[in-house]
């Protein structure tokens, strides 16, 4: 069965999350990045770095958090109004590997898009000993829609 993706009400979709990405502070310090922005879907791009983790090396799991949860809220925004904001109201990581990148790419998609709020579902995948992908990380966060409120929207 394929999921149904809602077109976003605002053409410029991409450009604007792209736009609000780049004002995100955490990310920035972080050194993520996006790959993708598609309806519905975002890539978050992590790289490893010694200031990102915890004492045995690995990406601390409040960092691989941050990624998955801007990748949520990023996925969820495509198919928001273009004057719309969006915050996270609750998330469920489940740590699966440890996170030794190189790079750990966090692949979001909306689950459920809503008037107010919304689901997604990302992976935080890196490659593993075999050259495969390796799931290190899932998440499934609820998103609400914010308008109308000053200082919160793209």
């Amino acid at each position: 069965m394929s999921r149904r993706i809602p077109t976003p009400p605002d053409a410029d979709f991409g450009a604007r999350v792209r736009a609000s990405f780049a004002k995100q502070g955490a990310m920035t310090t972080l050194g993520a990045s996006i790959d993708l922005v598609e309806p519905g879907r975002v890539v978050v791009l992590l790289p490893h770095s010694p200031h990102l983790s915890q004492q045995h090396g690995f990406v601390h799991a409040g960092m691989v958090a941050a990624a998955l949860d801007s990748a949520c809220g990023y996925a969820a925004s495509t198919l928001m109004p273009a004057d719309a904001g969006v915050l996270t109201i609750e998330f469920k990581l489940n740590l699966l590997a440890p996170a030794r990148g190189p790079v750990l790419r966090c692949e979001a998609e909306v689950t459920k898009a809503g008037r107010t709020i919304s689901v997604a579902d990302a992976r935080c995948w890196q490659p593993g000993a075999d050259g495969e992908p390796s799931l290190v990380a899932t998440m499934t966060a609820t998103l609400m829609t914010v308008t109308g409120r000053e200082g919160v929207r793209h």
